[in-house]
């Protein structure tokens, strides 16, 4: 028995191949392993840690992994939701309440509260010499009204205060102010009368005053007329317009040179006229029949003998759109 464990002294049977050569094997192996290892490797990769990591190591990672989270959690918010994070984290770190946080709206103004400070009646060359952009806003909005006719608030005629503002294009479209009656509270179409009314107002600070035009009902022109007769605006038909154009200025009487003179002519003129006379009675018989239909009923006989009958022009289409525009807008 010892005699076996002499020969088999490792507990095993012998080989053919022997511990030294498979030791080298093993070897070259390990070392053509590690070699390709380094040929695959890439410059700027790391090496396999063999050893357990240090704790700050650890945390450092943890750390930026944690930053990379939260930016993206970021990232994804819009401005005003991050405004609400930062918000709450800094009033649970540092106490307080979100009414503190809160902006105060008591000087929020508007576009309207803007036209309001800054609209003008009526725009001088010395209000648009100092200009910032809220005066700009109302100038824009003034250019853009219709300043033909005006809308009234009649709403105080006993105290003899009346408001007075320009058109706007939708009333100018639905016909407020010409076709139909120009106080704010009324909607009548029959009976329109026009007016021509001074107004005076305070503006900034500043009297002034505009003479503008109304187009106001029976009932609404007694309410501006209370106090005080306003001037209506009457349109003269065109037989009157002809006739004052046509009427000549009146012939300055000739002094008397001398007595003898006049004596002279005087015989001269009696009988210029007795001729006158029968020949115009002639002419009036024989075109009585004829003239009598186209004489105007506001001309006088004595009109015909003034002159020569007027020339009558023909109008281009310019004039006759003109005339029918001065008939619409009085």
């Amino acid at each position: 028995m010892d005699d076996l464990v002499k020969i088999h002294r490792g507990g095993g049977y012998d080989s053919d191949f022997s511990d030294d050569d498979g030791q080298a094997e093993s070897s070259e192996g390990h070392r053509k392993r590690k070699r390709e290892e380094e040929i695959l490797q890439r410059p700027f990769q790391k090496g396999q840690h063999s050893k357990v990591a240090h704790r700050s190591f650890h945390s450092n990672e943890v750390d930026r992994e944690e930053a990379r989270n939260r930016r993206a959690h970021l990232i994804s918010m819009n401005a005003f939701e991050r405004h609400k994070k930062f918000v709450g984290d800094y009033i649970l770190y540092y106490g307080g309440q979100m009414a503190d946080f809160r902006r105060s709206t008591s000087t929020d103004k508007t576009d309207v509260d803007v036209l309001r400070e800054n609209h003008r009646f009526l725009w001088r060359d010395e209000d648009e010499e100092d200009m910032t952009w809220e005066k700009e806003l109302a100038k824009k909005y003034y250019d853009k009204l219709f300043k033909e006719y005006c809308i009234a608030d009649l709403s105080r005629y006993k105290e003899n205060k009346f408001g007075f503002r320009w058109r706007t294009e939708n009333e100018v479209v639905s016909g407020k102010g010409q076709f139909h009656c120009g106080n704010k509270h009324c909607e009548k179409k029959e009976g329109l009368k026009s007016w021509e009314v001074n107004f005076a107002y305070v503006e900034h600070g500043e009297k002034r005053n505009a003479l503008v035009k109304l187009r106001l009902c029976p009932e609404c022109s007694f309410k501006l007329n209370y106090h005080h007769k306003r001037k209506e605006v009457t349109v003269k038909t065109k037989t009157k317009r002809q006739l004052e154009e046509n009427r000549e200025p009146p012939k300055k009487k000739k002094r008397r040179r001398s007595s003898s003179h006049s004596k002279k002519h005087k015989h001269k003129k009696h009988r210029v006229r007795s001729s006158s006379s029968s020949s115009s009675e002639d002419l009036k018989n024989s075109d009585k029949g004829s003239q009598s239909g186209d004489e105007p009923e506001d001309q006088s006989e004595t009109d015909h003998w003034r002159g020569p009958a007027p020339a009558v022009e023909e109008k281009s289409r310019e004039e006759e759109f003109d005339e029918y525009f001065e008939d619409m807008f009085l």
